[in-house]
């Protein structure tokens, strides 16, 4: 049992330590702070899993807009960001069924624009293995059995799915430098 914990808590941390680096994600906001919460063992729920995962595609979202600011508009991050819409889409619909108010965006205090597109790439892998780990361990979490947050489950399986094929693409665009 000890062994185990010591497990969960060394990936915790390391997960904690992408998830703070990656984009602008801090301990308080997006995959930071679930990777946080999950690291420091406190309770959470899947309401508080709804919230994070709005946050970083928030967030995401956020940072191809500040990118295309500053670089111009380009792929991968032209079509991604319209994909993290398509997710933010998908997540009010979950909070409308759940009957809960849609959190505001307050990504824009954790965007970080980064300096040259290489660390614009480099960012994306970092978000998105971050991100899909996040949702991995939201997975993971026994509440996700229970058959009232089915439709949860598969909209973080949807969104985890869509992460490997968002870290595909800056892959690419990072081998381009």
């Amino acid at each position: 049992m000890k062994r185990t914990f010591r497990s969960i808590l060394t990936i915790a941390i390391a997960l904690f330590a992408v998830a703070t680096t990656a984009w602008g994600d801090t301990p308080e906001y997006g995959a930071g702070a679930a990777t946080a919460a999950l690291a420091s063992g406190k309770a959470f729920t899947i309401t508080d899993m709804l919230r994070w995962a709005a946050e970083d595609e928030y967030i995401a979202h956020g940072e191809y807009v500040a990118i295309m600011e500053k670089f111009g508009t380009m792929r991968p991050y032209s079509n991604i960001i319209e994909a993290e819409e398509q997710h933010l889409a998908w997540l009010k619909a979950e909070y409308k069924t759940r009957g809960m108010a849609f959190p505001a965006d307050g990504s824009a205090s954790h965007v970080v624009v980064p300096a040259n597109l290489k660390a614009a790439a480099q960012a994306g892998v970092d978000a998105e293995i971050a991100n899909i780990q996040m949702y991995g361990s939201f997975l993971s979490r026994p509440e996700l059995s229970k058959p009232e947050n089915a439709s949860v489950k598969a909209l973080f399986e949807q969104l985890k799915r869509a992460s490997e094929n968002h870290l595909r693409a800056f892959k690419t665009q990072l081998s381009k430098y």
